[in-house]
């Protein structure tokens, strides 16, 4: 398997641990939506912690929504990832241009700008867990680690990186996500920190060609890793033409008929995959008449 999910814990269980490689995943998303290299990045970041959080649920029809609304020219980002490691989602401006930051990096928090981040964790419940935090830096590793403290109290470490190629495809793509346990000691605590304080960035590791498990085992070689499993992942759409057509009869018959009577096909675009489905005039016909 080419991008897959590693899960991992050292320190005699003290540490949790994940981490991806991505990059067919986030070059899959790039085509799909033709997203500019800023969007790419931001939307590939997230596309990333998504997979890996998905894989933290249990149950086979568990859902995982990231959503990041700012004040950007991004406007948001929007992410769903199941349990099985599958992950989809779409940036609202995917066009968005923008210079390089001061570090001469792709200027993702210029593009999300101030706002919110949601996640919101659909796990068959009456209603689904929805935490929510402000954006702290909006470069979407940094506030992953915000929301994890605050928002279900689990002292995390999380860092993402997406990097281009010069004809704008993804080169590389991936990152981890380190929890600690609340039994944490206070001595794996302080060489953890030591550990990440040492790493320049996601993007230098995936750059020189690092795998998940070198990445763990540079962060965590020293505390007593121990790989549980790998496990595939992909961007993946469930959308179909049958289920659009639910949708359509969802909107009711007074709609259905106006649609029909302008008598021109009508054309539904899928947010995440961006795929165009077309309804023909006689398509309109035959779902009202199979509506109640």
């Amino acid at each position: 398997m080419s991008d897959y999910i590693v899960r991992a814990t050292a320190a005699d269980s003290q540490i949790r641990a994940f981490a991806a490689t991505t990059r067919e995943t986030v070059e899959a998303a790039r085509a799909a939506h033709n997203t500019s290299p800023v969007a790419t990045a931001a939307l590939g970041r997230l596309l990333t912690a998504g997979a890996m959080m998905g894989t933290m649920m249990k149950g086979e029809k568990d859902l995982l929504t990231l959503q990041i609304k700012g004040s950007g020219p991004i406007g948001g980002l929007t992410v769903t990832a199941d349990s099985l490691g599958r992950v989809k989602g779409y940036a609202d401006h995917p066009e968005v241009l923008l210079h390089a930051n001061a570090k001469g990096k792709l200027d993702v928090a210029g593009a999300v700008g101030e706002g919110m981040l949601r996640v919101i964790r659909d796990m068959g419940m009456k209603e689904p867990y929805v935490g929510q935090t402000t954006l702290q830096t909006s470069e979407i590793a940094e506030d992953l680690t915000y929301y994890f403290a605050t928002s279900e109290q689990v002292p995390s470490s999380v860092g993402l990186g997406v990097l281009m190629e010069k004809d704008n495809t993804v080169k590389q793509a991936g990152g981890f996500i380190l929890q600690l346990m609340p039994f944490t000691d206070e001595k794996v605590i302080d060489e953890l920190e030591r550990k990440l304080a040492g790493i320049t960035s996601v993007t230098s590791m995936l750059d020189e060609g690092m795998s998940p498990e070198e990445i763990l085992g540079l962060l965590l070689g020293d505390l007593g890793l121990e790989v549980n499993d790998r496990m595939p992942t992909q961007f993946y759409c469930n959308c179909s033409k049958e289920r659009v057509e639910k949708a359509l009869v969802s909107i009711g018959r007074k709609e259905l008929q106006s649609m029909i009577a302008e008598g021109k096909p009508v054309n539904l675009n899928c947010h995440f995959c961006n795929t165009d489905y077309t309804f023909s005039v006689e398509d309109l016909k035959r779902i009202l008449k199979h509506s109640r």
